[in-house]
């Protein structure tokens, strides 16, 4: 499905680039998986081939939908009577779901929340995951380096 060199999002961790398919043995059997090297965490992951539909995998968005993340930290909260109880699962399956604008959602909902109270260390924790995800997109994106896609994504969140 996906080849040596391509561009590709794995939920969770962010966006990277396939360096090998190599056959490796665990437990006595051999699979053939795809070495990806995630350049914001500098970690390489090991995913399985065959599993790139259920772990959410996909390649990197088109520069074009830009536009559709900008519109999604300018429109309105989906959720908010959600209880923080359940926010956490709630942003959770947003971000494994591996829709970038998803995940954007999250950002500006908590965003928005830690303007007029502090966000728990659970809350914290996965704006802050979110963010790096999808920073790591766009820095594939825009072929820019973090810090200045980071400053781009600042200006976005706070229009």
């Amino acid at each position: 499905m996906y080849n040596i060199g391509d561009k590709i999002f794995y939920p969770m961790h962010g966006a990277g680039v396939i360096e090998k398919i190599e056959e490796k043995e665990f437990l006595g059997e051999k699979q053939l998986y795809y070495i990806m090297t995630i350049p914001n965490k500098n970690m390489d992951v090991m995913i399985p081939k065959g599993k790139e539909e259920r772990l959410n995998l996909r390649k990197v968005v088109d520069f074009n939908i830009l536009d559709d993340i900008r519109t999604v930290f300018t429109g309105e909260e989906e959720e908010q009577s959600i209880h923080p109880n359940h926010r956490h699962r709630f942003y959770m399956e947003k971000i494994k779901s591996g829709d970038i604008l998803e995940g954007a959602k999250v950002i500006r909902d908590l965003t928005r929340i830690s303007r007029t109270k502090n966000l728990g260390t659970a809350d914290k924790n996965i704006l802050n995951n979110a963010q790096e995800i999808l920073i790591s997109e766009l820095v594939m994106v825009k072929g820019m380096d973090e810090e200045k896609v980071t400053a781009y994504l600042d200006q976005v969140i706070n229009q």
